[in-house]
């Protein structure tokens, strides 16, 4: 079960840049339809939500949604690795 709708019908991810920060799944405890554990996923910036301990992530449909933030650690990867990741998630 997803907890909010996508920010917006017409969300295109060529928006985001390879250097959004990427989460790793924890928890799935809640969303076991929606998310993997130990699965990273990029997330969009989203300030509203931070506000409110939610992270936006794009999810196995390309889609982005909200989650609560204990679900994941922020990580860090190699510029290259990012850019990598972000186009297999846009070319989905």
């Amino acid at each position: 079960m997803k907890l909010m709708a996508s920010r917006s019908e017409n969300t295109k991810l060529s928006t985001s840049s390879p250097s959004e920060q990427f989460w790793l799944c924890v928890s799935n405890v809640g969303y076991e339809a929606s998310l993997e554990p130990r699965k990273v996923y990029e997330g969009l910036p989203d300030a509203p939500a931070q506000v409110h301990g939610l992270v936006r992530i794009i999810d196995e449909s390309g889609e982005d949604y909200l989650f609560p933030v204990p679900l994941f650690l922020p990580i860090a990867l190699p510029h290259d690795t990012a850019a990598v990741i972000h186009r297999l998630v846009a070319a989905h």
